[in-house]
């Protein structure tokens, strides 16, 4: 597919060929008659074999809210296909050098990059977040792959000296079959996370995308097959929430790594405790940013911008409760205000929007209802909030909400304390650096913080005091190839996106060589 049309017309639906994934301009308006094939087991693409208690999914368009097809969620047999596909191909996969399984990484990421624009459209559909947005998500992907390719050879174990010449040396080998488990905002991005340094440690993957955007990971499988990995070194298994139940309660699955949200992050916990097995969790937040009174307005409002609008503010590390220095907090919201109501909304496909579809109708009014309440609550609006209408035309299914600035706030609001999840940022007032920090720190979560000032002391004294785990100074949510990912408290357990994610994915195991004789008191 090396010419594609990216305009939203003619790219309305899509089909599955058996043999790879297609684009087709056939109407999917029934649903019902339309199963669409994305498991990725065996490196085929093929339906269920049998169902979960979740039934069929049907999947939706974002921007348009149009049906693109039903998906069947996978029951007992098909999650164990899935599985000892993987567990099959773990042998020979784990066996090759580290050097070998680095090659394969790199030839995974040159054709990510050659099918680009067919990973592009495909999130776009998925998401409905703005095409520049999904470019930048596939090419963290394509990043992705080329930095644990270029770094599986690092890993490695040490040499331990000790008495009378014995030593000991570790080595670090591979888990086995690694359950990754995405959520809907970053498709592309969150399975490339969770799969290349599995892969790259010698692990084989089976990956269960979430049901609302299952389109990317299944054409992943076919990348990775095409570079000439193993058969079943990656698998797809989609479904609801009863296929997760099913995949982290297998046998046969040593760790899960999973991005979503708090409750759901316990459970995968409590699952993962009965068998003893390793876990990686990335969840929600609830971030402060801090613009100090000594900051660079302009460019701390694109930082508030960056930390909230992004992705229909979608983001899991959103900067969403902005504390601004009462000095300057009149001229920064109006400023703030203008700047947000220039931001263009519309087709996801136009290369001019900057604001998409939020992700359903359900999370739409989800979002709406945190609005209402904070307004009920005192809040006051000062921009956006309300949702925008296009009539005549094919977004008019779609769910679009304008980014909303609310001022007024204080601490105790249910949209200061909560995850919102959508385009809402909330402007709280202070006057002191040690009560901002307190106040900032006030959360059960502990994903990101951010801070704003040109003093760069304050700036390094702050972020230490701060309790998040992914921090900025002097921007917001820039997360380059090889920068840990990752939270503090109910935000999450570990660390993504860097070579300390190997950790995670090997098991360390220390060989003693005794270099004279036993000494024994028996």
């Amino acid at each position: 597919m090396s010419t594609i049309n990216l305009h939203f017309r003619n790219l309305r639906n899509c089909y599955w060929s058996t043999s790879r994934l297609s684009f087709s301009r056939r109407s999917f308006s029934n649903g019902s008659d339309n199963l669409l094939k994305l498991n990725y087991i065996n490196g085929k693409l093929c339906h269920v074999a049998d169902q979960a208690k979740d039934g069929d999914i049907v999947i939706r368009e974002p921007s348009s809210n149009n049906v693109i097809g039903n998906l069947s969620s996978s029951g007992p047999k098909t999650v164990d296909d899935g599985v000892r596909s993987a567990a099959t191909a773990f042998p020979e996969w784990s066996t090759q050098t580290a050097i070998d399984r680095g090659r394969a990484l790199i030839r995974v990421s040159r054709l990510l990059k050659e099918r680009s624009e067919e990973f592009v459209t495909m999130e776009v559909r998925d998401t409905g977040k703005p095409i520049q947005e999904a470019r930048c998500d596939v090419e963290s992907a394509i990043n992705c792959f080329e930095y644990y390719g270029g770094i599986a050879a690092t890993l490695s174990g040490q040499h331990l000296e000790f008495a009378n010449g014995s030593f000991a040396y570790t080595r670090r080998e591979p888990l086995g079959v690694c359950l990754g488990i995405g959520a809907w905002n970053f498709p592309i991005q969150i399975v490339s996370w969770k799969t290349a340094p599995a892969l790259a440690c010698g692990n084989t993957v089976v990956y269960k995308p979430s049901q609302m955007t299952p389109l990317t990971s299944s054409l992943l499988g076919e990348v990775i097959t095409e570079a000439g990995l193993p058969v079943g070194c990656f698998n797809v298994i989609q479904g609801g929430a009863h296929t997760g139940e099913l995949l982290c309660q297998h046998p046969s699955v040593a760790k899960v790594s999973f991005t979503g949200s708090v409750p759901i992050g316990k459970k995968i916990m409590s699952y993962c405790s009965e068998g003893v097995k390793r876990s990686t969790i990335e969840l929600g937040g609830k971030s402060p940013l801090i613009i100090f009174q000594d900051c660079d307005i302009d460019n701390a409002i694109s930082g508030a911008l960056m930390a909230n609008f992004l992705s229909q503010g979608q983001v899991c590390s959103n900067g969403t409760r902005v504390f601004v220095h009462s000095n300057i907090i009149d001229d920064f919201v109006a400023q703030l205000v203008k700047r947000t109501e220039l931001m263009v909304i519309g087709d996801p496909f136009d290369p001019k929007t900057q604001v998409g579809a939020l992700i359903s109708e359900e999370h739409y009014h989800r979002v709406k209802g945190y609005i209402d309440q904070a307004i009920s609550e005192g809040a006051r609006v000062r921009c956006g909030g309300e949702r925008i209408m296009f009539h005549n035309s094919e977004l008019a299914g779609g769910f679009y909400l304008s980014p909303c600035i609310l001022d007024s706030c204080h601490d105790e609001m249910t949209v200061v304390k909560e995850e919102v999840f959508g385009p809402v940022l909330s402007i709280l007032a202070f006057d002191d650096e040690g009560e901002v920090i307190k106040r900032a720190n006030n959360t059960v979560f502990g994903l990101s913080a951010g801070i704003f000032t040109k003093d760069i002391q304050r700036a390094h004294r702050v972020i230490g005091k701060l309790q998040a785990g992914s921090c900025w100074i002097n921007n917001y949510n820039v997360y380059p190839t090889g920068s840990p990912f990752g939270g503090y408290k109910q935000s999450g357990i570990g660390r993504e996106n860097c070579a300390d994610t190997f950790d995670a994915f090997t098991q360390l195991k220390t060989v003693y060589v005794e270099m004279g004789d036993v000494d024994c008191p028996f």
